[in-house]
């Protein structure tokens, strides 16, 4: 007699993944169309309005220097996106500024023998480094070796939930705001709740047309419902110059090992969760993604994090919430991406569209991130569903989901009194709980597959 659920779980292995795209991925679209969901993508990047803001007052900088850092930040997402639409990886993927990079500039750049020059010249050194480690060569490359453990739902489906975890702090937080913002917490979290409503009820209610528009639906109604209650001001917008023009280490320029190693280990994370969401984007196009293939979407993110130091932005990722929206909208055209990168850096050369951008209020953006997030965290869950569940699967997962969660809960003093490496492993989920995952499985799964398939071909001669 079957077990329960054995016909679900066959029936996904033999279909993990239906068909989530409408739109496949090399299908174009109308102009229209094409703007309309690329500047869904743009504002799907939340910290792209979130980062350059809260590192330039960190710093004290002025007004034209946090303009510099969002058009920086742009212009590198708007590259990298590009090169991944249709020239590395061709897959829709739009890279969107990194937390784990924001958080190493942060404390690098506050230290005393550091400062922004420092950590952004230790940055570089720690880029080029990447940069060879990820360069295909005849179709391979050092990292992505990375990518055969991928492939293994158990390590690709904790891999995306850690991310989520990972970023998380700036989605729900950001909807609620702090005591000082204007906003909080009422006016922030009803604006934001009109914009989730407005998502979900495109995505479920809407059409094919409606779902498309979907999120910047939503955007739209939470900013309406923000101003009836706190007006927006354009005066930022009209006194932004226009045009910035890159510069090469605007903020100095020095090197110093150790910061070299803090930011290469803060590199390596991003390209293993680029990797796992390069997985889950490829599988519901139902295409294959083979490791020459993933080595040169690697190489690609390397190659923005070497742009992104000399100008003075943010290594990237490929960002959680944008996948969310190619599951929201059913759309997976790369060439949707490819808008996307282009109006980024469009928009990054000019700051006036830069400040308008900004205009958006945050707890709304990040509402809508909270939803995005959820939804990737959620095929994350549906992924594990492809795992036949075992005393070691469970060990491995289990203690590794843990030990990425629990290291966002130390407090300050003790994570202060640590060494700065070991702060940043803990501080980051899909270093410690993807490194712990990626060592478990291997010591204590790595035979499992072929017992699994040799007993389920005694099973299947047991039947005939």
């Amino acid at each position: 007699m079957p077990k329960p659920g054995a016909s679900n779980r066959e029936a996904i292995a033999e279909n993990p993944t239906a068909r989530v795209f409408d739109v496949g991925i090399n299908e174009r679209l109308p102009l229209p169309q094409l703007a309309v969901l690329a500047l869904q993508n743009v504002f799907g990047m939340t910290g792209m309005f979130v980062f350059p803001g809260l590192l330039g007052r960190a710093f004290h900088l002025t007004d034209p220097q946090i303009a510099y850092l969002y058009g920086m930040t742009f212009m590198t997402c708007g590259i990298v996106t590009i090169l991944q639409s249709v020239l590395l990886l061709r897959l829709p993927v739009a890279q969107g500024p990194y937390a784990g990079s924001f958080g190493a500039l942060l404390t690098v750049g506050h230290l005393q023998s550091g400062g922004l020059g420092t950590a952004f010249g230790s940055f570089f050194v720690a880029s080029l480094i990447w940069c060879v480690l990820t360069a295909p060569i005849r179709g391979r490359s050092v990292a992505g070796m990375f990518a055969r453990h991928l492939r293994v739902p158990l390590i690709s489906g904790m891999i995306v939930m850690l991310i989520v975890v990972q970023i998380a702090s700036v989605a729900l937080p950001s909807w609620i705001g702090g005591p000082g913002n204007p906003g909080f917490p009422v006016v922030n979290l009803l604006s934001g709740a009109v914009a989730v409503a407005g998502i979900v009820f495109a995505m479920l209610w809407g059409g094919r047309r409606l779902r498309r528009v979907a999120i910047l639906l939503g955007l739209a109604l939470g900013t309406l419902a923000y101003t009836l209650f706190q007006p927006v001001s354009f005066a930022a917008v009209a006194a932004a110059p226009l045009i910035v023009e890159p510069r090469i280490f605007p903020f100095g320029f020095g090197v110093r090992p150790d910061l070299v190693a803090v930011f290469l280990l803060v590199l390596i994370p991003a390209g293993m969760g680029s990797m796992a969401l390069y997985q889950t984007v490829a599988e519901w196009g139902d295409e294959t993604l083979s490791p020459g293939r993933m080595s040169e979407g690697l190489f690609g993110v390397a190659l923005g994090s070497v742009v992104a130091a000399v100008w003075g932005g943010f290594s990237t990722i490929a960002y959680p919430d944008n996948i969310g929206i190619l599951r929201a909208t059913r759309v997976g055209s790369r060439f949707v991406t490819l808008a996307a990168g282009i109006l980024l850096i469009v928009l990054g050369g000019c700051v006036k569209f830069d400040m308008l951008l900004v205009v958006v209020p945050i707890p709304v953006i990040s509402a809508a991130a909270t939803l995005l997030f959820g939804i990737v965290f959620m095929h994350g869950v549906h992924i594990l569903a492809q795992v036949e569940w075992d005393d070691r699967r469970l060990i491995a997962s289990g203690l590794a989901f843990v030990v990425g969660l629990g290291g966002l809960f130390i407090s300050p003093d003790v994570i202060h009194a640590m060494p700065l490496m070991l702060q940043l492993v803990l501080q980051q989920p899909v270093i410690s709980g993807g490194l712990t995952l990626v060592v478990l499985h291997s010591l204590l799964c790595y035979k499992q597959p072929s017992s699994t398939s040799s007993t389920a071909r005694s099973r299947a001669q047991n039947q005939a």
